[in-house]
């Protein structure tokens, strides 16, 4: 697993970031800069399942999931 680069500038002159990232702030003014490269999401995504699957092993079928359902949505009846 790869970690992913940040970069966090703290107390950056507004009026050095382009228009666009400026967000309405006016020059003057000091703000926080975080940079984060941007991630696989699909690869992220499955890797965040993986390590889910693996923290919780006991898998569930899809009978014991219904009647879990079942059983709660009958508490509301």
């Amino acid at each position: 697993m790869g970690e992913h680069k940040r970069i966090v500038i703290e107390d950056y002159p507004v009026e050095n970031l382009p228009e666009e990232l400026r967000g309405g702030i006016e020059p003057g003014h000091r703000v926080t800069v975080t940079v984060e490269e941007a991630s696989d999401r699909w690869s992220d995504l499955f890797r965040r399942i993986d390590a889910y699957q693996s923290a919780n092993a006991r898998p569930v079928t899809t009978e014991e999931a219904v009647a879990r359902v079942r059983a709660l949505r009958d508490e509301w009846d």
